[in-house]
């Protein structure tokens, strides 16, 4: 079934063309015909507001070739403006995240991994790691040993030691928990990640501190305004496709806001 957006049907060059550019996506067919929808009501828009008339002849939209982008962008600017983040907005953000401006802020950790295979049950594993937890939680001082006997993670070796980690050195679910933990606690459940189940224990943090607000402005005030643009252009352009004549597909909102974030990024 063709796709017509406002009386225009999307031709099959413009989805050669497109196509590539979704080719990581869930369903690169269906992104890319949602961004030739999504580009087709914003450039028809232009058209009736005359942004960059000249950029447009009476030929038809092929004649505007690469000027596109820009037409839709000045578009963009003129009706989907956002303020730009003021000096008290960035002191709330910077006090209300100040992990997010933390520097040198270290722990040290040990972990036991019980790895999960694609052949393994997982409710066994998960009940003999938890008996194994019940043991550390009653005798702490075993956790080296227990590590070498027990863990699927090559720091067994080393009684589990992961040595010194800062943020960004695990995977996110792993660093929440090591990082929230004071020194010599550990963890009371299981720590369930993409690798396995652990058991973890924190034995010394090294606090950070904080980079000063004067440091980290200009940063903050790039990464507000954007979070401000890309909601401002969300808005504007789910506006114009409720209002457009689109036939043959029916747009899901969280697929026209994956390409119009693009754009805003």
């Amino acid at each position: 079934m063709p796709v017509i957006v406002n009386g225009v049907e999307l031709n099959d060059a413009d989805l050669e063309r497109e196509l590539p550019l979704h080719a990581d996506t869930s369903n690169p067919m269906r992104h890319a015909i949602t961004a030739l929808v999504l580009r087709r009501v914003l450039l028809d828009e232009a058209r009736r507001l005359d942004v960059n008339n000249a950029d447009f002849d009476d030929a038809g939209d092929s004649a505007i070739g690469d000027n596109e982008d820009a037409i839709i962008t000045a578009l963009l600017a003129r009706r989907a403006a956002s303020p730009v983040a003021d000096d008290a907005a960035c002191r709330r953000f910077y006090h209300a995240n100040p992990q997010r401006f933390m520097v040198g802020e270290l722990v040290e950790a040990d972990h036991i991994l019980f790895q999960v295979t694609p052949d393994v049950n997982l409710d066994m594993l998960r009940a003999h790691a938890n008996a194994v937890l019940q043991d550390l939680l009653a005798d702490p001082s075993s956790f080296a040993q227990v590590a070498r006997e027990q863990s699927n993670c090559p720091s067994a070796a080393v009684g589990g030691s992961l040595g010194q980690l800062g943020r960004g050195d695990t995977v996110p679910e792993f660093e929440r928990a090591v990082f929230a933990l004071p020194s010599g606690g550990l963890l009371p459940q299981l720590l369930h990640t993409r690798h396995g189940l652990h058991i973890v224990r924190v034995t010394r943090r090294i606090e950070g501190r904080m980079l000063p607000y004067e440091h980290v402005a200009q940063q903050i005030a790039a990464a507000l305004s954007a979070m401000s643009q890309d909601t401002a252009w969300r808005q504007y352009t789910k506006l114009l496709v409720d209002k457009a004549d689109v036939q043959g597909i029916d747009l899901q909102g969280s697929e026209a806001d994956r390409v119009v974030g693009e754009r805003a990024a």
